[in-house]
């Protein structure tokens, strides 16, 4: 079964274009979906429009009935995301918001690992997540990457965040994660300067230390790559399927069986991080995130 796609929007935080640069790509070489020029015509809508108008598109696309990708983040604000939360079970249509992240190959291994004990009880999560080079967000690089490693985390863990401490500058922020049953996250989150070795945006550092009662698990996310240099790039190229191919695939499935295995709901509890993440910095001290 073909599924049909429209693009809708071609904008996002700054100078993003995510829909050109990454969804349209997938979309056309996937067998799964055929993209088509109308809105009426298809079943899912791909949202990829500036930040400030993302959440209300995403609302009115559920409610006429369409799955949906959206782009990260889903909305500007917890309280729109919530709302797309509902009017998603409400209308019975998947949702599936781009925290593509979670999917590549090395994360789901881990994954997979943490959930069947191969480290004991985990305690802690260490974790890295840094660009370098490209246009800086004007919102900062919080609300424009702290929801990848926040969502891993939780993906990881299974657990939810309940206290948050994040200290740093727009370019670069440090969360310290309450988690339940006492369990702790640590998250570098950011851009810094451009790198030789990098295109300008290219991940610099994803990496992952899980600790547990039983042993510790070290990931480098950036992994299974190859190096791979030309006359006009230089950086990684996946040896397999990339994340943004997983995370289409997950769009397909959902469609198929009604239920997606991420949704607005993982969005919803990302944003709740990373506002109260905002909160924190203003204050000056871990704040609760309001659960």
């Amino acid at each position: 079964m073909t599924i049909t796609v429209a693009l809708v929007g071609n904008g996002g935080i700054g100078t993003q274009d995510h829909q050109n640069s990454m969804y349209r790509p997938a979309f056309e070489r996937h067998p799964g979906f055929q993209v088509v020029g109308s809105v009426d015509e298809a079943e899912v809508l791909s949202i990829a429009l500036p930040l400030a108008e993302r959440g209300k598109a995403v609302a009115d696309a559920i409610r006429a009935g369409k799955h949906v990708l959206a782009d990260k983040p889903l909305a500007a604000t917890l309280a729109e995301a919530l709302e797309i939360e509902r009017l998603a079970a409400e209308h019975r249509v998947v949702v599936v918001p781009a925290h593509h992240q979670r999917f590549g190959a090395a994360l789901r291994s881990a994954t997979a690992a943490v959930r069947a004990g191969r480290v004991g009880l985990p305690w802690n999560v260490q974790c890295d997540f840094v660009v370098a080079g490209g246009d800086p967000a004007p919102t900062g690089e919080l609300v424009n990457f702290g929801l990848y490693p926040v969502d891993v985390v939780r993906a990881l863990l299974g657990l939810e965040v309940r206290r948050v401490h994040a200290t740093g500058s727009p370019d670069l922020v440090t969360l310290l994660l309450d988690h339940d049953h006492g369990v702790t996250s640590t998250i570098v989150c950011g851009r810094v300067p451009a790198l030789r070795d990098l295109p300008p945006g290219g991940l610099a550092v994803h990496r992952y230390r899980i600790s547990g009662s039983h042993g510790v698990l070290a990931v480098d996310a950036r992994k299974p790559a190859l190096q791979v240099r030309t006359t006009n790039t230089n950086g990684p190229v996946w040896t397999g399927p990339g994340t943004v191919d997983a995370l289409l695939d997950v769009v397909a499935a959902g469609v198929a069986s009604g239920r997606a295995a991420i949704g607005p709901h993982d969005a919803v509890q990302a944003q709740r991080v990373i506002e109260a993440a905002q909160r924190s910095i203003e204050a000056g001290q871990p704040v609760e995130t309001g659960e």
